[in-house]
């Protein structure tokens, strides 16, 4: 696994081996969408393919609409890259309309043996007509081919348990038992509410819990999360890491993203994904007994 704070040493062939086909919407606040993925899949050691479902207009404060693109033009972009690039695994984020889930649903069902991270994200902002249709169509010929779906715990529970009627909230498990019956093996739940200023989250099968984690919340709001997470996800089961190490690493990468987290707007904050571009601490003070200039003081 390459650690995420040094610039990976890839041959090129080992780079093909780990190239991922990302279906997502373009943002150009780059909080989340293609932007993020392609920074994600790179900062992992990886390559990405973007493929892009329309585009967001958005700021990182609020989103204000969607462009979709058609289905066709999402077909072409996607098969021009297989039949070029031998993908390793295929993330999927924001596909826009009910024809691009058809058409990226076909583009799956032609390569089963890659695996698939759907990620479901907040759509609160979109027509609720128009959430119940792509929820609906999501369910019926998307996550029958999802390897792991990665989504919010309340998202999650009120998409797949709508009926749920107990006065306990359900557990991973639940949610996960309910995506089995969509045939999703696993499920990666996020933002499980857990001791005061700690959420959990779990990677779970209908029998099994497999790894789980609880993680500290940070004193701001990101957006970008689940697009960083989900496409860490996808680039480290594309380098043939196990779902389980994979979870974890992405998880930790995504911790350290968020810790990063940075503010180029007026609104909220972004994971910092090249967080390890930054130099640490320690550097930071070895490079002054060596002799570097102070901050502000030019160099000689």
């Amino acid at each position: 696994m390459t650690n995420p704070r040094t610039f990976p040493e890839l041959s090129p062939a080992s780079a093909i081996t780990a190239s991922v086909l990302c279906i997502n919407a373009n943002d150009p606040s780059g909080a989340g969408g293609l932007a993020c993925d392609s920074l994600v899949v790179s900062s992992m050691g990886g390559h990405c393919c973007p493929v892009a479902t329309g585009t967001y207009v958005r700021d990182t404060l609020e989103m204000e609409d969607f462009y979709a693109l058609s289905d066709e033009a999402v077909q072409q972009q996607a098969r021009a890259v297989l039949q070029d690039i031998p993908v390793r695994a295929i993330k999927l984020g924001f596909l826009g309309s009910l024809a691009n889930i058809r058409a990226c649903a076909e583009l799956s069902n032609d390569y089963p043996d890659l695996p698939v991270v759907a990620y479901m994200p907040s759509m609160s902002w979109w027509d609720p007509a128009l959430i119940d249709d792509y929820l609906d169509a999501y369910q019926e010929i998307v996550l029958p081919q999802a390897t792991v779906l990665v989504g919010s715990y309340g998202l999650l529970w009120r998409w797949l348990l709508p009926d749920r009627d107990s006065a306990h909230p359900p557990t991973p498990r639940d949610i996960a038992r309910a995506a089995a019956e969509k045939d999703v093996p696993f499920v990666l739940v996020t933002g499980i509410p857990s001791h005061p200023q700690h959420v959990e989250n779990a990677l779970v099968s209908a029998d099994t819990i497999y790894g789980n984690g609880e993680f500290e919340l940070f004193e701001t709001e990101f957006i970008g999360a689940g697009d960083t997470l989900s496409a860490a996800l996808a680039a480290l089961l594309a380098s043939e890491t196990s779902l389980s190490d994979a979870t974890a690493e992405a998880l930790a990468y995504l911790d350290k993203c968020l810790e990063g987290g940075i503010r180029p707007g007026m609104g909220k904050t972004i994971p910092d994904r090249l967080f390890w571009v930054q130099p640490d601490d320690d550097e930071e003070d070895d490079g002054a007994e060596a002799g570097e200039p102070a901050e502000g003081e030019p160099k000689r």
